[in-house]
């Protein structure tokens, strides 16, 4: 599937956190939402990531934006993964793809010589009318909080 440009409505996200309760990128109309797809809670890029994003947590909600990870893991991992890093922002489980698909973050993926299909670390910056600003279709894990952050500042600061 293809990957959503900056321009585009973002494709609609629909799924349970890792308490059960449904969060809807249709809800967020109004607010800027940082969507960010990870391969496997507690993995060493996705805890850099993470991390991250958890210390520049005062920073993004000064901006009115919310920070969505999305993984194919389970709420429990969720549970245990926002629990041993002390996350502050929402982890939304995807094991049918549904999402993951939509937003053209699985994709064949090499690693020390093997090739297999798996998530592509990526982030789209969603503004407050649902329309994607920004999109990172692929991510080195560290800086990128920062990274994104910047790109929202300056977002924010071209309308005013």
């Amino acid at each position: 599937m293809s990957v959503p440009e900056a321009g585009q409505m973002a494709p609609e996200v629909v799924l349970p956190d890792e308490t059960g309760a449904v969060h809807r990128l249709a809800d967020q109309r109004g607010r800027w939402t940082v969507l960010y797809f990870y391969p496997k809670d507690d993995t060493p890029g996705c805890n850099t990531e993470a991390c991250q994003f958890r210390d520049l947590d005062e920073a993004y909600a000064g901006t009115d934006a919310d920070v969505w990870g999305v993984s194919k893991d389970s709420a429990a991992s969720h549970r245990r993964f926002r629990e041993k890093f002390d996350l502050p922002f929402t982890l939304l489980s995807d094991p049918g793809r549904e999402v993951i698909d939509r937003y053209g973050a699985w994709a064949e993926k090499t690693a020390l010589g093997r090739t297999y299909m798996g998530i592509v670390r990526s982030t789209f910056l969603i503004d407050p009318d649902g329309k994607i600003v920004r999109a990172w279709p692929t991510v080195k894990a560290d800086g990128h909080a920062a990274e994104v952050l910047q790109a929202l500042a300056e977002e924010r600061a071209a309308r005013g």
